[in-house]
């Protein structure tokens, strides 16, 4: 049978570990709300050129996309010993055609820089200088398998690096200091990524395998649903004190507590009864609570401002 082509196999890659279509909403949301929140915090009018804001969410959308692949460098012996469902220990795709998929990229996102913002190179250079670190586990990859908190800690910050970025595309290209109110989004933003590494990594017992880390086998389903519960609170807390730092008021808060509730509901119905689908409406949950947070503390408020 003849091997599919590189494109055929890729597209299906994608779809399995890094769906663009999903992230791609997420990532743009994500880059246009940190844009926002940053021009109301320091009372800016108006939105960035709007050629700047695609491509500040190609950068961002890109550098996502390798972080998923050095995850298949830092994860390859795992993966061929536990779990060889996945595309590159089922022979999809291998680590050879991703190490030039990612030399793609980074070859497009310096061009990016070169032709739309050269003065953003040295963020760039800071994320990608982090991505690399953890593409190697910062050199302590046993200790971090031994203390999860801090395995966490040390992935997320990746997050609010490129929030760091994406924001800066703003404030830092008009030549202004950064607006107080960003690190509250910044943690906001840490938080976000806890909520969804916690959140995929929910389990039923028979859904266990050996050799897969899980938040489930590591506290037991019930205790890992209480710890995703109390973060997504916590995360609505600094969510709460970021939009009140913008001035947003009482229809921020009503907003985020009605969504607080829904996603909080497929938890609920987990602890009730311990079910896959129950634990699988709790990554969506997750995703749900990022995108609605993102949306209303600096996408809506700027759509408003936009458009009224």
């Amino acid at each position: 049978m003849t091997r599919r082509s590189f494109i055929t196999r890729f597209y299906v890659y994608q779809q399995e570990r890094f769906p663009f279509l999903a992230h791609g909403i997420l990532i743009a949301t994500f880059s246009f709300s940190a844009i926002s929140y940053s021009r109301i915090c320091r009372g800016a009018a108006g939105f960035i050129d709007m050629k700047n804001y695609l491509a500040t969410v190609f950068i961002t959308f890109s550098l996502f996309l390798l972080v998923r692949i050095f995850d298949e460098f830092k994860d390859a012996k795992d993966d061929a010993m536990y779990r060889s469902e996945l595309p590159v220990p089922r022979g999809l795709v291998n680590l050879s055609e991703l190490a030039v998929v990612g030399a793609f990229v980074v070859v497009f996102q310096i061009g990016v820089h070169i032709v739309f913002f050269p003065a953003m190179f040295g963020f760039y250079a800071l994320v990608l200088g982090y991505l690399l670190l953890m593409g190697k586990e910062f050199f302590i990859a046993e200790w971090l398998k031994r203390h999860q908190f801090w395995y966490v800690v040390s992935h997320m910050l990746i997050i609010p690096l490129i929030d760091v970025y994406a924001s800066g595309v703003d404030w830092f290209l008009a030549n202004a200091a950064a607006p107080k109110g960003l690190l509250l989004f910044f943690i906001v933003s840490f938080m976000n990524g806890v909520v969804l590494e916690i959140g995929r990594k929910i389990r039923t017992p028979e859904q266990e395998k050996k050799g897969v880390v899980t938040y489930s086998a590591l506290l037991g389903a019930e205790k890992a649903t209480w710890l995703w519960l109390a973060m997504l609170v916590f995360t609505f807390i600094w969510s709460i004190l970021a939009s009140f730092f913008a001035g947003y008021g009482q229809v921020a808060f009503i907003v985020l507590a009605v969504v607080l509730v829904i996603c909080a509901l497929p938890a609920l119905f987990f602890l009730r009864k311990k079910e896959a689908k129950s634990a699988k409406m709790i990554e969506y949950a997750s995703a749900l609570w990022t995108v609605a947070m993102y949306f209303t503390l600096g996408a809506a408020p700027m759509l408003l401002r936009l458009f009224a």
